[in-house]
């Protein structure tokens, strides 16, 4: 068995502290999912120069991608990027929906310093189940772990629904109670993937059930709150990449006006994904598409990296209000 990494080894921050300071800041943390070096350069460049709290986050799926032992180091990089470009902002490694006990305690011994334990697929008492083993081992480790009650829907990496249920109110604080989560990831109609909603031509998105977050608070006042399937699904690299060959007519996602408004509530997480994937996408087609005779990954790559750090900085500024927290 390998030796126990621990994330304050690597120079990592959990999101304990984090939390604390969105909630009573009024803005949210951004959670970037990546998977290879361009994407989490573009974050750590984005969030230096946006002085902001930053968490990275990896599916399992991009884990598998990356290589665990990969991800640890690239961790580690992103730490000591950060401070030679001059800053001091907290850096977390977070697993996005986990699924297994076993898989948490695998990242948790190779240096993440926050999991999601996502059991919302299960019964209820399993669920706690699951959920209360997870936050067990990892308090031992000081590691912090986010829960989720509700289903999203949509189609990310592994995670995959055909139809969202909406989170219970009256089960959160049951919840928080029995598992010991340090946040909880909650639904209100935000979904995975780039084609969040069916609306035909002309039609807004449904709203998010802010109606349902509002009761949460209540509940439970000041408690962290997450929101996983939050890209806008920017309509600019949408058609980007459908110009130059792709075939993704119908994706919709969720307006930055209501993100803006849940993250001055107890929502202090926000997950973008997709739009980091459509941002690098489109640019990637774009730069290829004008540039037929080039071969090397640098430039197109490249190109990509730079446009992720513009949709980043814009993201932080102006969406989640993360700017100048860190």
């Amino acid at each position: 068995m390998s030796k126990q990494v621990y994330y304050r080894e690597l120079g990592l921050a959990n999101t304990r502290e984090m939390f604390q300071k969105a909630v009573s800041g009024g803005y949210a943390i951004p959670a970037y999912n990546f998977n290879n070096l361009e994407q989490l350069q573009a974050i750590v460049a984005a969030c230096v120069e946006t002085a902001s709290p930053v968490i990275v986050q990896v599916s399992k799926g991009a884990r598998n991608y990356a290589n665990e032992t990969m991800l640890r180091y690239m961790a580690m990089g992103a730490v000591k990027m950060a401070r030679e470009m001059g800053s001091q902002i907290p850096i977390a490694l977070h697993l996005d929906h986990g699924d297994s006990f076993e898989l948490c305690q695998a990242c948790i011994e190779s240096g993440f310093s926050s999991v999601m334990i996502d059991g919302s697929h299960l019964p209820y008492d399993d669920n706690v189940a699951l959920t209360r083993k997870v936050v067990e081992y990892a308090h031992e480790h000081d590691v912090t772990v986010e829960g989720e009650l509700g289903v999203l829907a949509g189609i990310e990496d592994e995670v995959q629904a055909e139809h969202s249920t909406y989170t219970k109110p009256e089960e959160v604080e049951d919840f928080v109670a029995k598992t010991g989560v340090d946040s909880l990831a909650i639904s209100i109609g935000t979904s995975h993937g780039a084609f969040k909603f069916k609306v035909k031509p002309g039609e807004e998105p449904p709203p998010l059930r802010f109606d349902i977050l509002y009761e949460i608070e209540k509940r439970i006042p000041g408690f962290p709150i997450v929101l996983h399937g939050s890209s806008s699904v920017v309509p600019e690299y949408v058609e980007l990449i459908n110009q130059y060959g792709g075939k993704m007519e119908g994706a919709v996602g969720v307006s930055e006006e209501q993100l803006r408004k849940a993250a001055a509530s107890s929502v202090c997480k926000i997950n973008i994904d997709s739009d980091g994937r459509l941002a690098v996408t489109a640019k990637v087609r774009e730069y290829l598409a004008q540039n037929p005779a080039e071969f090397d990954p640098r430039k197109y790559l490249g190109a990509a990296r730079s446009e992720l750090v513009r949709l980043i900085k814009h993201k932080n500024k102006e969406v989640l209000g993360s700017a100048g927290q860190a």
